[in-house]
């Protein structure tokens, strides 16, 4: 089945795909490059290439294919929630956990647990991801932020996309790093190679990451990483492009690392404006009993 979208250029310039691409960021430019060359695309009426510049006025109208839907059961999973009121909650997701169903995991999900710890979220955004403003990697944990309402969900998403969310991660990186801070300005996107990896290519989206050194080790170095913008995989694919990989990553990092649990990166810290109330939250997250232990063997 198709679903078809119209939009009307207002002052965007550049390549149809890129535009589209930053547009419907839930889908990748090669995807929208087969939309592409399977004709679902028209501008003014007349099909056009990926290369294509667009100008203002122009008239784009997309068939686009319907995502897959998901049927998603609620589970009880024991959660780790941090807050909660009638309009959100902040929970800490544990490490080894999927945020939302997906082919190869349509259960044990944050979304499972959350429909079974609160049937009201199941109507906000869609059946696959409902309540979810922002995700982060299975092997990550830390805080993320749930919407129980549409009026929470597109506040909170319009707080991340004006970047004045605070996420602070910590992240045990590869190496010793010499610079007591530092900023990571490189575009990332889809890896032309490897369709299922992001990597700093220079067609990518914006993509800024503040880090500060915490502590040194023999050979690894202790991290604070705040993000800038959000993109996909953004610190690991930052820190590795510095040469500086997250310890324990089994995609951008060396295969010999750390014995443990795997990927040595939390999100510890999550600050943002209530869109209810106006009030200024703040959120912090101790590091998981691994991480700890992995530090405390290091320091001796």
């Amino acid at each position: 089945m198709l679903e078809q979208l119209e939009l009307i250029i207002s002052d965007e310039k550049g390549r149809l795909d890129k535009v589209l691409a930053d547009t419907f960021s839930d889908y990748s430019r090669s995807q929208i490059q087969q939309w592409l060359k399977a004709g679902y695309v028209i501008v003014n009426d007349m099909p056009v290439a990926a290369r294509y510049k667009v100008a203002t006025g122009d008239k784009i109208v997309i068939s686009r294919p319907l995502p897959e839907k998901l049927t998603v059961e609620p589970e009880d999973i024991p959660l780790d929630i941090v807050y909660e009121d009638d309009d959100l909650l902040v929970v800490n997701k544990p490490q080894g956990m999927v945020v939302h169903p997906s082919k190869g995991h349509a259960s044990g999900t944050l979304v499972n647990a959350l429909l079974y710890h609160s049937r009201d979220i199941a109507s906000i955004n869609d059946v696959v991801r409902p309540g979810i403003v922002h995700r982060i990697d299975k092997d990550t944990s830390g805080l993320l932020m749930v919407a129980k309402n549409d009026v929470t969900l597109r506040g909170l998403q319009q707080q991340l996309q004006a970047h004045t969310v605070k996420r602070e991660y910590i992240a045990l990186a590869h190496g010793v790093i010499v610079h007591e801070r530092g900023k990571i300005d490189a575009p990332i996107g889809r890896d032309p190679h490897n369709r299922v990896t992001q990597t700093v290519i220079e067609s990518g989206k914006p993509a800024v990451t503040h880090f500060q050194v915490m502590e040194r080790y023999q050979d690894y170095t202790l991290c604070r990483c705040r993000l800038e913008t959000g993109r996909t995989h953004q610190i690991r694919v930052h820190m590795a492009y510095i040469e500086h990989p997250i310890a324990g990553d089994p995609v951008y990092g060396p295969n010999v690392t750390l014995e443990g649990a795997g990927q040595y990166l939390h999100a510890a810290t999550l600050g943002f404006t209530h869109p209810r109330t106006n009030e200024t939250l703040y959120f912090e997250a101790p590091l998981p009993t691994y991480f700890e232990s992995a530090l405390k063997n290091l320091a001796k």
